[in-house]
């Protein structure tokens, strides 16, 4: 009955946020609207477009012109002949062409703005249950400050991003990341303020500061995130700018050409030809394509600092991943422990332990709790507690503590001893606690309770005050430090290889040099990683996996990953010199960091994505920022670039391809009333030169708009290869963009001949 009423309470809640959603975006889509109806119109500004669209720029001197004639009939009997309301007609569709232009590029910008409002509109002010001294007290959100504590219900937004400190619960985060199934939060995971819980309640201390959230973060970098035109997009606008002022030229030079040679040549014809021969449809669309690539990003809550990214996303061959969190969950954590002839489990345990008690990354965490779960407990705790911490770093490779030790020996009575076997019998269960006896007490009864080889090594290092250096690191640089002559290396190496074959990961331990055994380490792969690299791969692009991990592990995990090339054993300067390596031989380069020393590497790719959780100097060397700090995503960013490219790419071509029918509509309907030979190019049989050339502009017109959805969301992405690519968009949009004219036309002109 519980389950069936909280069953119920869900749907409840999901159909009130389904009304709530409708009701928001209802009231956006009617200011996205006027606005984007106000932007569009600023945009017909002539300076603007010769600043930023040619070929439209180019368009609009063709509609004043018309304009003018259509006002002042009058102006020239040689070069105007035609009737008043045929120039209106043909101003009215000019000024269109146009304007579709700037309304798919308005529409597109709308799609980033919409983004941020409806961020904002989770930055709401809320009345929140703050819990003071263990009572609930009613503040609003903006009163707020980090370490307070927070409850919320069922149904209640969290105020402000914070930690999980007690309850468990799902969290709809979908306004946020687009994640349409509620997350399960429980204590020590983050949540996001903005976002609702859905079930039962949670406590949360607040971590951010007053306009310091994830929320801030996401629309301050939205709106600081510029979109310059890309190196292609700005060869393409200089193309078409030049392409632009030669058909103006040739149309100037057929105006005086036809007067000569006495032809009478209607300066709207001419317009409408200049038009016809210009790739209007790439010229109307090109911004917009542009634009719904960064919003595409955003949605995946990528910002894009500059286009470069994405455009070198299109043209990428060579993507480097990180193998931890790249291509591995990144949460490597200990699985067993091997020990060396002569050693037990046990010593390997209670070494691992000692080596890893200040280590505070998940793997070292994973040591210490396997070490517990088994009871592998160390003597001298409080020497091990207190020691010398020895960090990892990229060069050592490794990482532990260091002490002398002032053990003194404790001589008890037969009641006493008896009394330290009890109570170290009662440390292995872990079932009391021991506030009230000493620390000396208590190491006294593990040594009581622990006969290890390992234990007694670390009593008699006590015992002798000389000083105890425990370590854990990659297995060959523990190798070469180890000084005991009977250590059989070749059984490490061999134990060792056979851990790295099974995809897993070796820490060799020692305590003094001396080699204890190893430490197995598991990570696994993250789901669906072959079949997205597979993806990658169909498209041409080579992929490298770079890691820290010995050669074998690297090319274990290497293989079912479906990774090409494995770089090993590698250090945070390897990634930078391996970039300009592939650069050097021609590659467009993608990477993914987020480290101070990941900076370089960042700034150096082509493409550089910066982990949001990652440092400031990564964030500001890539030219992307993943505000979910996956990854993996670096993935869906060269798979986008492609998409862009491919929808630009069939956009051109069906631009360029439907200029053919143009010409046998226009160029027919200037001369069939003054040469038949050249009335009989009029193939389509159009009614008559002003049907023709109005039908023309129509269709010239409409193709912008009916465009539109395919610029704002791209061409479908498939893993092919580039030759099947092109021959798919010589076909569909090639051989398609060169027919659709014809029967578009036709039918326009079938339409207006009703009317004439």
């Amino acid at each position: 009955m519980v389950n069936k009423k909280n069953k119920q309470n869900n749907n409840n809640n999901n159909n009130k946020r389904n009304e709530n959603n409708k009701t928001f975006f209802n009231r956006l889509a009617n200011t996205m609207n006027k606005a984007i109806l106000v932007e569009s119109l600023k945009k017909l500004n002539p300076q603007y477009l010769a600043k930023n669209n040619p070929v439209m720029f180019t368009v609009e001197l063709g509609f004043f012109v018309v304009f003018s004639i259509a006002i002042f009939p009058h102006i020239s009997e040689t070069f105007v002949n035609q009737n008043q309301i045929f120039y209106i007609e043909t101003a009215i569709i000019l000024i269109l062409t146009v304007w579709f232009a700037t309304f798919s590029e308005s529409l597109s910008e709308s799609q980033a703005k919409a983004r941020v409002d409806s961020l904002r509109n989770l930055e709401k002010e809320v009345s929140t249950h703050k819990v003071v001294h263990g009572k609930e007290v009613i503040v609003t959100s903006s009163n707020l400050k980090p370490g307070d504590e927070v409850r919320v219900y069922a149904g209640e937004f969290i105020p402000r991003d914070g930690l999980v400190i007690e309850g468990k619960t799902f969290v709809d985060e979908s306004m946020m990341t687009g994640e349409t199934n509620p997350i399960f939060k429980e204590k020590d995971d983050h949540v996001i303020g903005g976002t609702r819980v859905t079930t039962d309640n949670i406590i949360v201390e607040i971590t951010a500061e007053a306009g310091k959230s994830y929320l801030d973060q996401m629309v301050g970098m939205i709106q600081n995130a510029t979109r310059p035109k890309t190196q292609n997009e700005i060869a393409l606008t200089i193309l078409l700018a030049g392409l632009s002022i030669i058909f103006i030229t040739v149309i100037g030079t057929l105006l005086f050409l036809g007067y000569f040679m006495g032809y009478k040549i209607d300066i709207a014809s001419l317009v409408a030809l200049l038009v016809a021969l210009m790739p209007t449809t790439i010229g109307g669309l090109l911004p917009a394509i542009g634009v719904a690539g960064i919003t595409r990003l955003g949605k995946d809550n990528i910002i894009a600092k500059s286009g470069k990214g994405i455009e070198a996303a299109g043209d990428c061959d060579v993507l480097i991943l990180d193998k931890t969190g790249t291509i591995t969950e990144g949460s490597r954590s200990a699985i067993s422990f091997i020990p060396m002839h002569g050693y037990t489990e046990e010593d390997v345990g209670q070494t691992a332990f000692a080596a890893s008690i200040h280590d505070t990354t998940h793997e070292g965490k994973s040591i210490v709790d396997l070490a517990e779960e088994k009871k592998y407990l160390p003597p001298l705790l409080e020497q091990i507690i207190t020691a010398k911490s020895i960090d990892f770093s990229a060069e050592t490779r490794v990482s532990g503590i260091e002490f002398i030790s002032y053990k003194k020996r404790i001589n008890l009575n037969k009641d006493q001893e008896e009394e330290f076997r009890d109570i170290a019998k009662t440390i292995q269960d872990k079932t009391r606690t021991y506030d009230s006896l000493s620390i000396d007490a208590i190491e006294k009864a593990i040594d009581e309770s622990s006969k290890c080889k390992v234990h007694n090594m670390l009593l008699q290092l006590a015992y002798s005050y000389k000083p105890i250096k425990i370590l854990k690191g990659a297995v060959d640089v523990i190798l070469e430090e180890a000084s005991n002559p009977q250590t059989n290396k070749a059984e490490i190496k061999w134990k060792a290889q056979e851990i790295s074959q099974n995809g897993a990961t070796p820490i060799a331990v020692s305590i003094n040099n001396e080699i204890i055994g190893l430490i197995v380490l598991k990570d696994n792969l993250k789901e669906r990683i072959r079949e997205k690299l597979e993806e990658v791969h169909a498209t041409g692009i080579t992929t490298i996996m770079i890691t820290g991990d010995n050669k074998l592990t690297a090319e274990v995990i290497a293989k079912e990953a479906n990774v090409n090339q494995v770089m090993s054993e590698a250090k945070p300067t390897d990634k930078l010199t391996k970039v300009i390596e592939e650069q050097q031989k021609g590659h467009i380069i993608g990477m993914v960091g987020d480290g101070t020393n990941d900076a370089p590497a960042l700034a150096k790719a082509d493409i550089g994505l910066a982990m949001n959780s990652g440092t400031a100097a990564a964030k500001e060397a890539a030219n992307m920022v993943d505000l979910d700090s996956d990854p993996s995503k670096i993935l869906k960013v060269v798979k986008l670039g492609k998409q862009l490219l491919m929808t630009r790419g069939a956009i051109t071509t069906f631009s360029i391809a439907n200029d053919a029918a143009k010409y046998f509509a226009i160029l027919p309907a200037m001369f069939m009333e003054n040469n038949p030979t050249i009335a009989s190019l009029n193939i389509m049989q159009l009614h008559n030169p002003q049907t023709a050339i109005l039908s023309t502009l129509i269709f010239n017109a409409i193709i912008i708009p009916a465009l539109i959805p395919i610029s704002l969301k791209g061409i479908k992405f498939k893993a092919e290869s580039l030759q099947k690519i092109f021959v798919k968009n010589i076909v569909i949009y090639g051989i398609g963009g060169a027919i659709l004219p014809f029967v578009g036309i036709k039918m326009i002109d079938v339409l207006l001949s009703l009317f004439v």
